[in-house]
């Protein structure tokens, strides 16, 4: 996703309304790459894709439909909108997601092509053809029948990042039951919230996983998810991962090799409308009602396979594809699950962490594997920024040619990190005897990046720049993908005449669109069409520049009211990421009695910057004030800036601003027991107190 930013100095600019109900955008971003002329040349799309779709939407989606997948039924009609905001896309055609992730491509002669390289992170793995995974698959659809799962049943899955969870939802989508993947980082609470609101009747899960060099334990999770009463669960499948003994209760919990072993690797064919459930995804916290998003087979499965084919460049015969994202959440989803398998490519899946058993690891894998297409998160590549280039200069990363973000929004200095070290690497650099490595050969033309904005709720990308086409804008998604219309409007609804900031809305309805709330169509249409009459909006600001591009701005929560100026969060934490000490940043607006809200930032230095010693917090604080007045005006300087080891994220990597706002507020954050390491908040607050 992207953010407005800039490493040039900038002055204020006013709110296209005067500052009523949009944002100011204080920053410009002036630096643009087109794409190469070898890389123009080969490119999977081109300029025509936007002309074919700008002439007739639906038709364009109709040829795209039945160009990425096949149909056992060909559609009668293309959308049903008539009951709007609820969708119907590719009306009365039939079709298989299993079927076109795997067994066509079998059909075809493909079998023998690796459809997956797993790798875990004690460094053992194993690369499934698409033939051998398409009989895993048949065998745990047959397994799961036999469980009793039938179509349109549901099935948890609390899985680590192994093949088998990638099976699992095969399986589920093979025989029509819906699959529910909740991320393995959440508690046995969230666990069991999730199952009751689907009414689960299976549990797929693991004994654990491994990270960081130890087990860690699932199956515990679902046993404490399931002890009380009332649930709809009749078993729970174990796959055996780490080994770790693990409490057993009988007629209820089995091993995935007991019962797979003993199934046939045929498996009869069950053909799915095209509007059939697929998933139901919770995008809620631990608290409260959870929030299931509901996506149905045949339109999400074209928006995904269509983007990642144009977005990523998708040579499937020679492409080798990373998307570093854990299946339990949307981009696992779409870009690992489902649209790579269905364009036929060939991809990794890593177990582990970025930084064990040493920071290399990422670019380790990129070298074993010959990765040429890389998808990760702007929280992942500020980490790797934090490490140092020389981490990444030290492997042979030429073979990378596209690279992408998802995720939240990208400041231009990671951009521009991301290009430079990662996508301009053409070899492995030199180690010198002090520890220092010397780059290795640079390539002429970087890998180009695509910054991608699109939510759980959109179900594949809506934003983003298409490689042999764009001219590419560090921190910009730019423009809408062919057959997506996108909008920038005022507190009205209407739309900006030219550049403006404001609120991002959806004008029309698109395919891979959720299809509601699992078992709540009020809250469906509450949520996400009421703000804005007949259009989508689910929180996000955006500004449109001159040129048309667009650039998200992030939530419009995450907006302070500064002295009557309305400032995005994002705008200046990529200011702070800019000076060359700060890794990463996250800014909050805390009360303040004079101007109604104060900028207070919490910022994490590089390793460069502190290996000669100490600190001085106050000579940092006022450079870095200092400098985000240099970089986007006065009234973005925080009134307070705070030095921290650790900014606090979940396993996903989103930073949860709401606790540092506690902090900065004065109060008691609370648990933190959904960090990826609890103990952050106390290093924190350790910190303030020195």
């Amino acid at each position: 996703m992207s953010t407005t930013a800039s490493n040039e100095s900038a002055s204020p600019s006013a709110s296209a309304d005067g500052g009523g109900g949009t944002m100011d955008t204080l920053s410009h971003e002036h630096r643009s790459f087109p794409p190469s002329a070898e890389f123009a040349a080969q490119a999977v799309a081109g300029a025509d894709r936007y002309e074919e779709a700008a002439a007739d939407r639906l038709g364009y989606w109709a040829h795209q439909a039945r160009e990425v997948l096949d149909w056992d039924q060909d559609f009668t009609e293309v959308l049903d909108w008539s009951d709007a905001p609820f969708a119907k896309w590719f009306v009365g055609g039939t079709t298989n997601a299993a079927y076109n992730a795997l067994d066509r491509h079998v059909e075809a002669g493909l079998g023998d092509r690796v459809a997956i390289h797993f790798e875990g992170e004690p460094g053992d793995s194993k690369s499934w053809t698409y033939a051998e995974l398409a009989a895993e698959v048949r065998r745990a659809a047959n397994a799961f029948e036999s469980l009793g799962v039938t179509k349109g049943d549901r099935v948890a899955v609390y899985m680590p990042m192994i093949t088998e969870t990638v099976i699992t939802m095969l399986a589920c989508a093979r025989i029509g039951a819906v699959h529910s993947v909740v991320f393995g980082g959440f508690s046995a609470d969230a666990l069991r919230s999730r199952i009751d609101d689907a009414e689960a009747k299976l549990v797929v899960t693991a004994d654990g996983s491994w990270r960081r060099g130890k087990p860690s334990m699932l199956k515990p999770a679902v046993d404490a998810a399931l002890a009380e009463p009332g649930h709809s669960v009749a078993h729970v499948l174990v796959v055996r991962r780490n080994e770790q003994d693990v409490e057993w209760t009988a007629d209820r919990d089995l091993w995935w090799h007991d019962v797979l072993g003993e199934q046939s690797d045929e498996h009869e064919l069950v053909w799915h409308d095209s509007e059939h459930p697929l998933y139901i995804l919770y995008t809620s916290g631990t608290t409260g009602k959870p929030k299931g998003i509901l996506h149905t087979t045949g339109g999400y499965l074209v928006q995904t396979a269509v983007t990642h084919r144009d977005t990523f460049d998708l040579h499937p015969e020679t492409d080798v594809y990373w998307c570093t994202a854990d299946v339990g959440w949307v981009t696992g989803h779409s870009y690992v699950t489902y649209a790579p398998l269905i364009n036929g490519a060939t991809q990794v899946i890593y177990e582990g962490t970025p930084d064990f058993p040493h920071t290399g690891r990422w670019w380790e894998i990129v070298a074993k594997y010959g990765i040429t297409i890389m998808y990760t998160a702007p929280t992942a590549i500020r980490t790797c920024m934090k490490w140092g280039r020389q981490v990444p200069d030290a492997f042979d990363l030429s073979s990378i040619r596209v690279l992408g973000s998802v995720g939240e929004a990208i400041n231009p200095e990671a951009w521009m990190w991301y290009r430079e070290v990662i996508g301009g690497n053409a070899g492995a650099g030199t180690k010198n005897d002090d520890g220092s490595v010397t780059p290795g050969a640079r390539k002429e033309h970087p890998a180009p990046i695509v910054d991608t904005w699109w939510q759980t709720e959109t179900g594949a990308h809506m934003i983003s720049p298409l490689p042999g086409v764009t001219a590419t804008k560090p921190g910009s998604a730019q423009t809408p993908v062919p057959g997506i219309t996108v909008d920038v409007v005022d507190e009205a609804g209407r739309s900006f005449e030219g550049a403006g900031a404001g609120f991002l809305v959806i004008r029309d309805p698109w395919p891979a669109m959720l299809r509601g709330i699992w078992g709540n169509p009020e809250r469906f249409k509450e949520t996400y069409w009421s703000r804005f009459e007949g259009m989508y909006f689910a929180g996000d600001g955006a500004r449109r520049d001159e040129d048309g591009d667009v650039w998200v701005t992030g939530r419009v929560d995450d907006v302070m009211n500064i002295s009557g100026h309305r400032l995005s969060t994002s705008e200046i934490e990529s200011a702070l990421v800019s000076h060359p000490i700060v890794a990463e940043s996250a800014v909050v607006g805390a009360t303040d009695a004079t101007t109604g809200q104060a900028v207070v930032a919490f910022v994490i230095l590089t390793e460069e910057s502190q290996a000669d010693g100490a600190v001085d917090p106050v000579q940092t604080e006022a450079d870095l004030r200092a400098h985000v007045a240099s970089e986007i005006g006065a009234i973005a300087k925080p009134k307070h800036i705070l030095v921290v080891p650790e900014l606090p994220k979940t396993r996903s990597g989103k930073i949860m601003r709401r606790l540092l706002k506690d902090v900065a507020e004065g109060r008691d954050p609370g648990d933190a027991s959904t960090l990826s390491d609890p103990t952050i908040m106390q290093q924190i607050a350790e910190s303030l107190r020195k």
